[in-house]
């Protein structure tokens, strides 16, 4: 992450190691220098901290959470899951010339030249200093948040598209930050507190009055996520696994967008076609009245709806309704370039985000027209080929269930699928993988996705436990070689969709690493199959 955050790079050379011979007038410029910056004092008030230990007057270049990523002049904030490794963080983060240490427990021993605070909670303190620094740039920024187990990239997109580039927006997804004067890889879908308001600050320094933010279930028990003010809060869905988690998760998701331990959103878009966005919404009406709530679905008591809906291999079309404030109902007809039905609740939501900044959906759905390919989601690969090939990321059964029942419908000949199970999924999981793609497509190939530490075997056999007829499953390690046998057996009017990865350009096995992009890979395979004169 180095490197995506301004850091007071002027200071962080004043305070790092310095030439014996320095120049006694180069000295004294450089004891001005910092004598002018910012302390942290600035940023901490008495009344949050327990026990200091050291100069809270000491100059601060930047914040830091890991101990290897401190830099000369650091603040290093001890956070509680790295307690463990408390003495060696420590002692790292005082080596690479951090200033101050902020954490629940101070040494026996302090180094003369390092401040400890001691607090009673490092995160409480750490959003408040975090938000001070970078002198609170979510105020400056109309926020977007959007919530719930699937379809969050792909409504993040859908919002910065219909706003267009007279509307310029920021963007935190699980694919790439867009910062305003670049784009960079996402490492996480929501950032912790110090990036997020760091990146937020560049956002607002570039002149982006608009930021739209994926909110991931962990983040919805963050201190700087219930922090933030937002202008809109969007849940798309709810899904999981086992009972018990799902009525965790839907606690959530209610805290949030009540505003039970934070900011309640300014207005509330949630999709009623999904069984606990309706309790949600009922949820808001009762316990958040002053929250703006703007219903979607295909019942005609949502505030937001679409109908005459044309599905297609190449994307889908309708009539988008909404009710405008004085009770007449809107309409405007789209095109939106992704394929499946469960893509029109995503432009739904989207477009009632849009409606709740108050922009017109008349004018903005003609938008739709500019959206660019949405990297790994539901990607159509043409490269003159006479069957369809579509990659998605599809990481839970439930986003891989929609995925199929949409490319059923428009699939005349064979579907087949290539997926595979990441080393973090649950041996429930992975047996219901299979058991959907069974379901669903006429024949499979399971391969690996990105092992980590587990074995193949243990992957398979974990999968093993969702075949109900073998003869339409094959297992096939190498994940290159699935797709190039998929690729060998499809014929025209078929659909090969290959999920599991969608945008991600990395394979974790074992301990190494490989370049491996699913598109870049489909698309290699099928031109060294097609004859020159057929390649597009």
């Amino acid at each position: 992450m180095i490197g995506y955050l301004t850091q007071d790079y002027a200071l962080i050379h004043a305070l790092g190691a310095k030439a014996r011979t320095q120049p006694v007038r180069e000295l004294k410029a450089l004891n001005r220098f910092i004598a002018r910056a910012p302390k942290l004092s600035d940023y901490i008030n008495e009344d949050e901290v327990q026990l200091v230990k050291g100069n809270l007057d000491c100059p601060v270049s930047g914040l830091a959470t890991e101990s290897k990523r401190v830099v000369a002049g650091n603040v290093f904030f001890v956070l509680e899951e790295n307690l463990n490794g408390f003495s060696a963080d420590i002692d790292e983060a005082i080596s690479r010339g951090a200033t101050a240490i902020v954490t629940t427990k101070v040494p026996s021993v302090i180094p003369s030249k390092v401040a400890f605070v001691k607090v009673k909670a490092v995160e409480k303190v750490l959003v408040k200093v975090a938000k001070r620094y970078f002198k609170s740039p979510d105020k400056s920024l109309a926020l977007v948040g959007i919530a719930g187990s699937n379809g969050k990239t792909t409504v993040s997109y859908l919002i910065k598209a219909l706003l267009g580039d007279a509307d310029r927006s920021g963007l935190f997804s699980s694919i790439s930050y867009d910062l305003g004067t670049r784009v960079v890889p996402s490492f996480k879908s929501t950032p912790d507190a110090v990036d997020l308001f760091g990146m937020m600050a560049q956002m607002r320094d570039a002149g982006l009055r608009k930021t739209v933010l994926e909110i991931e279930s962990a983040a919805l028990l963050s201190e700087h996520i219930h922090s933030l003010q937002l202008k809109v809060g969007v849940f798309t869905n709810l899904n999981a696994h086992d009972l018990d988690t799902i009525e965790l998760e839907f606690k959530k998701q209610v805290d949030f967008f009540t505003g039970k331990y934070g900011n309640a959103p300014e207005v509330a878009v949630v999709n009623i076609s999904d069984c606990f966005g309706l309790k949600l919404a009922e949820e808001i009406r009762l316990h958040a009245p002053n929250v703006r709530l703007i219903t979607v679905g295909y019942d005609q008591s949502a505030h937001v709806i679409a109908e005459r809906i044309v599905a297609s291999q190449t994307g889908t079309s309708g009539v988008l309704k909404w009710k405008k404030p004085d009770g007449m109902m809107g309409e405007a007809s789209f095109q939106l370039d992704l394929v499946g039905c469960y893509n029109v609740t995503n432009l739904l939501c989207a477009s009632a985000a849009c409606l709740g900044l108050d922009k017109d959906p008349a004018l903005f759905l003609n938008r739709l027209k500019q959206l660019p390919n949405i990297p790994g989601r539901m990607q159509r690969i043409d490269v003159g080929q006479a069957y369809e090939v579509v990659v998605d990321h599809a990481t839970t059964s439930h986003a891989l269930y929609s995925s199929l029942e949409a490319l059923r419908k428009l699939t005349p000949g064979r579907l087949l699928v290539v997926f595979g199970s990441a080393s973090n999924r649950s041996v429930s999981e992975r047996k219901a993988f299979v058991e959907v793609v069974q379901a669903h497509a006429d024949f499979s190939f399971v391969t690996l996705d990105s092992t980590f530490e587990e074995t193949p075997e243990k992957i398979f056999s974990d999968m093993n436990q969702g075949v109900r007829d073998p003869a339409r499953i094959a297992w096939v390690e190498d994940r290159r070689r699935a797709i190039n046998v998929a690729l060998d057996v499809a014929k025209k009017g078929d659909t090969v969709l290959i999920t599991g990865r969608g945008h991600e350009s990395f394979q974790y096995l074992g301990d190494a690493v490989h370049p491996f992009d699913d598109r870049k890979v489909v698309a290699e395979l099928i031109h060294e199959k097609l004859p020159t004169k057929e390649v597009a």
